[in-house]
């Protein structure tokens, strides 16, 4: 799973130029006080509480400000620092980037990575990265410490230039980051390099362990995770060498398998039965019986074996239970996950609200951060700016809806990470109800076989409503006036049944440029129901620069005063128009006035 986007934090217009530059550098959100910034991605108003909400989000934090106010905002939430994410302070002028917090949870690389874009060097402290280079307890990609806690003394000894013993199994990797002389004559230290499960002193483990997992469909995950920890268990290896878990792509949404994987903290990935097939000559044990069913001749020992790689090693080979197999493969070293299989694809289904960041979820912000790909029409992914910087972009017009849903599970079927993007909310006449309609219409292995998920947002009609009150306070309905996909005639019989209910109504689509006609339909079943000074809201833009929100009447609406980018909101008989001052609002009562009376 990708890094939580990185906010930077900017306290005045100097500070969101340069706040500019890295998050396009380096990927992030521009967070900036509000009415000293002029168009920071999310806008704040107490420094102190945002930065930290967002550390207690465990989102990095790059704040473009003294240390100090860092400091003081995470302060009375600082626990675990194995746990905290990073915080860095910026110098305004860029002369400086100094890893505050979490040094060893990713902000000294990004101290690097900021200092690299600003043409300097990162101001560094943590002793080991200063004086060895790297931490022990934060191994590089590929390596993992069994127990973190047993590093500080070993850390303490290389520091202060003791000897130190790397016993290093004959089949490990030589771990070439660990910089450091060697003996073992009177050593003051040891660190064990090895795959084998072992829990005494400084252990490492490289990640070249592959797991091979093959099972029934609907196999019970517990019967799978028994298995498989049964297996490495009694070949002595540890959970902490194991680099992936692999299968073939029949079962990439088995969720036994993809369970298995959670478990061991690593990915699971999944190869084709041709690949598999080309690794029959070094199976122990291959099968008719298995090659019938899915067309290789062995799945636990064939996918280890080809995530292991040419020089790799079969260790142990497929052990059984009811309805499970499991192999382990060695690789010579640590897996390069990037060249092995193929992910599960994800598709993530998000609503960013009308646009700005402040409306857009946390859940969404996660979402697309973890994409490798953004699918949507341009201007919603204009509006997304940094929060998909680095990102492939896959752009259609406004009226490809069924074109821009099929390309993003295309594009998740080949194993990528994709959100395909709405504005408002996903499932309100957006994008979600077709991406589900083309799954069930197209009953395609490929397709079901992708991890899908929604995520709601802020819809036009929840954006309006905040906008001027209240006025879905009681019951209301939702419609479209576009009769593109739904004949004009069932929308009026639907206009009709809210008007009879005596609903608050919301009307989507209310116009076009050949489209005159439907709202002033509707104005007129509805006076057949309600008062003509019942109040109608027109939300135009809402969340952009050229928001427009107003209150008329009913009997006072024209077509001509709303176009495609206006939500029409018309109050029940219930709804009441309110002017106090400057202000005015509209709200719907549920009838508490009435309830209190009788009490």
């Amino acid at each position: 799973m990708n890094t939580p986007l990185p906010a930077y934090i900017v306290l005045n217009g100097t500070g969101e130029a340069l706040a500019g530059r890295l998050a396009d550098a380096t990927g992030g959100e521009v967070h900036g006080l509000a009415n000293r910034t002029a168009a920071p991605d999310v806008a704040f108003a107490d420094t102190l509480l945002h930065i930290r909400a967002l550390f207690m989000e465990g989102r990095p934090v790059i704040g473009i400000c003294a240390a100090g106010i860092l400091v003081r905002a995470v302060a009375p939430v600082l626990a675990d620092k194995r746990n905290e994410p990073p915080v860095l302070a910026v110098a305004e002028d860029g002369s400086a980037v100094v890893p505050v917090l979490g040094g060893h949870r990713g902000a000294n690389r990004l101290a690097r990575e900021i200092a690299g874009a600003l043409g300097i060097d990162a101001a560094v402290t943590t002793a080991g990265d200063v004086g060895l280079g790297f931490a022990l307890d934060e191994p590089p990609a590929g390596w993992r410490i069994a127990d973190p806690a047993n590093a500080k003394p070993v850390m303490a000894a290389m520091l202060n230039g003791d000897p130190v013993w790397i016993d290093r199994d004959d089949h490990a990797p030589a771990p070439d980051w660990l910089n450091v002389a060697t003996t073992d004559d009177a050593a003051a230290a040891t660190i064990r390099v090895t795959d084998s499960a072992a829990d005494d002193g400084v252990v490492i483990h490289p990640q070249v362990l592959c797991v091979g997992v093959g099972c029934e469909r609907d196999c019970d995950p517990a019967e799978v995770e028994m298995l498989v920890t049964e297996t490495l268990a009694s070949a002595g290896l540890a959970r902490g060498a194991v680099a992936c878990v692999v299968s073939v792509d029949l079962k990439s949404d088995e969720p036994a398998v993809l369970a298995m994987a959670d478990s061991l903290g690593v990915p699971a990935r999944f190869f084709d039965a041709q690949t598999l097939e080309k690794e029959t000559p070094r199976l122990k044990n291959p099968s008719d019986v298995v090659f019938a069913e899915v067309g290789c001749h062995g799945v636990a020992e064939g996918a280890a074996l080809a995530a292991a790689g040419a020089d790799g090693v079969l260790v142990v080979e497929k052990h059984k239970s009811a309805r499970a197999t499991c192999a382990i493969a060695r690789a010579p070293l640590p897996v390069d996950l990037a060249a092995i299989g193929r992910a599960r694809g994800r598709l993530s289904i998000v609503g960013i609200g009308p646009g700005q960041a402040s409306w857009r979820t946390p859940e969404v912000s996660a979402w697309l951060a973890e994409a490798t790909d953004v699918v949507g029409y341009g201007l919603y992914l204009d509006l997304l700016g940094n929060a998909i910087a680095g990102k492939e972009r896959h752009m259609s017009e406004l009226s490809e809806e069924e074109a821009r849903v099929r390309r993003s599970i295309e594009l998740a079927a080949e194993g990528r990470e994709v959100a395909l993007v709405s504005s408002g909310d996903a499932g309100i006449y957006a994008m979600a109800a077709l991406a589900f309609e083309v799954l069930d219409r197209d009953d395609t292995p490929t397709f079901n076989r992708v991890d899908v998920r929604v995520s709601p947002g802020i819809s036009a009609v929840q954006a309006a409503a905040a906008r001027i009150g209240a006025p879905l306070g009681h019951d209301f309905a939702l419609i479209s006036l576009s009769d593109l996909l739904t004949p004009w005639e069932v929308i009026e019989k639907r206009i009709t049944a809210a008007a009879m209910g005596d609903f608050t109504v919301a009307f989507y689509n209310p116009v076009s440029k050949r489209r005159r006609t439907q709202l002033a339909t509707a104005k007129e079943i509805l006076l057949k129901h309600r008062p003509g000074d019942v109040p109608v809201v027109l939300a135009r833009n809402l969340g952009r620069e050229e928001e427009d929100v107003r209150v008329i009447t009913l009997s006072a609406l024209e077509v001509d005063m709303v176009d495609m980018l206006t939500l029409v909101l018309v109050g029940s008989s219930a709804t009441r128009h309110i002017k106090r001052g400057m202000r005015e609002w509209v709200y719907t009562p549920r009838g508490y006035e009435a309830k209190l009376a009788g009490e």
